[in-house]
């Protein structure tokens, strides 16, 4: 019989099985109102569409926990239908859906290492670090004198990204960048 988690045993980042997918708890709250039962509001991300749905259960209910792993892996090439990867441990090529770890492919080069989520021993995409290094490209001119205002501009990364930048940021500084948010953080040292 396969492992049941129910609602107040919820966690962010924990997967859960529903309606015949996986999905991956993003953010949940427990309410209890003056009046009636107990429910459980949260924000959940199917594994296989992307989608990103908000549900509501009761107190209580009981889903099927998937288990889930985290594997190092190294982005080797894009092949147009599927983007390649090769584990660190084992050397062993793992095939992914272009469709799964498109947002991620614009902040990534070839040889970075990143983390594969792995669904039930199948890849299911993956964890981009909380900032990459990468280099500008193409920018607009920097103007001496302006690094006090809050204005920006767009820059071109190395991976072909674009990001909204300080007006002081100039073609070839290398930058801090969050790939989850796709947003500027800071010059690299």
């Amino acid at each position: 019989m396969a492992e049941t988690v129910n609602t107040n045993q919820f966690k962010n980042g924990m997967h859960i099985g529903l309606d015949g997918s996986v999905w991956r708890i993003l953010e949940f709250q427990h309410v209890k109102p003056g009046k009636g039962g107990a429910f459980v509001r949260s924000k959940l991300r199917n594994l296989d569409t992307g989608a990103v749905v908000d549900k509501t259960f009761r107190a209580g209910e009981k889903f099927p926990r998937v288990h889930t792993e985290v594997k190092s892996v190294q982005y080797l090439y894009d092949a147009s239908e599927d983007v390649v990867f090769m584990d660190e441990q084992d050397y062993e090529q793992i095939h992914l859906g272009r469709s799964s770890v498109e947002d991620a492919l614009e902040f990534l080069q070839p040889s970075s290492s990143v983390q594969m989520l792995m669904v039930d021993g199948k890849p299911a995409g993956v964890q981009m670090p909380a900032s990459v290094e990468l280099t500008v490209s193409d920018t607009e001119p920097g103007i001496r004198g302006d690094t006090v205002s809050n204005v920006t501009k767009a820059a071109t990364l190395e991976t072909g990204a674009v990001v909204q930048v300080p007006l002081f940021v100039n073609v070839g500084d290398r930058i801090k960048v969050d790939p989850r948010e796709k947003r500027y953080i800071a010059r690299a040292n």
